[in-house]
């Protein structure tokens, strides 16, 4: 473990592979496990603003899921997260196929909206556990994911290269900066 700024960070995102593999999950991320994805406070508004774009990109069953439980929910442990369709699937996932896609990408895709996804699936595979003082940074390891793994590791890419793009949404440009610099010097 390691201290940029606010955040404790496992050296196992910059030591672990990983690349999504698509072709052999299908997705499975967006419809397996007990919870929606965590969102952060400030997401729940921007679920709400945008659902009215999105909601064409869904299925029937997402619609009447959001409809009946709303753009986001609380769960058991007070955590935000999106909601599900029957306790499975998250609400805002559509289907290429068998493979599961997300709706919200989908628009974002398509330049209808300008937000992504919640940043904890575009971080994914890293989760972020808020504390009082700080924000711990880890990699989270999936059985689902083992394919990703094995990719990651063919490629030979890091954990915090494969979701850069996000770790700069979510901690800035600079922060990612002073990540690559603790990469290289564990290299040494």
């Amino acid at each position: 473990m390691f201290q940029i700024g606010k955040t404790i960070v496992s050296e196992d995102i910059l030591e672990k592979e990983f690349v999504c593999n698509l072709t052999a999950c299908k997705g499975a991320c967006c419809i397996d496990g007990d919870a929606g994805a965590p969102l952060l406070k400030e997401e729940t508004a921007i679920l709400e603003k945008i659902y009215p774009i999105v909601k064409p990109f869904l299925r029937p069953e997402g619609i009447a899921a959001i409809e009946a439980q709303g753009t986001w929910v609380t769960d058991k442990d007070n955590d935000l997260g999106t909601p599900l369709i029957d306790n499975k699937d998250c609400a805002y996932v559509i289907f290429d196929g068998p493979t599961a896609l997300c709706g919200i990408e989908q628009a974002y895709n398509q330049g209808l909206v300008d937000w992504k996804k919640p940043v904890s699936c575009h971080l994914y595979p890293i989760r972020i556990k808020e504390f009082s003082s700080f924000q711990a940074v880890n990699y989270d390891r999936w059985d689902i994911c083992s394919d990703a793994c094995k990719l990651g590791k063919e490629l030979e890419v890091p954990v915090y290269k494969f979701v850069r793009e996000a770790l700069i949404r979510r901690f800035g440009k600079e922060w990612y900066e002073e990540l690559e610099q603790v990469a290289k010097e564990l290299k040494k």
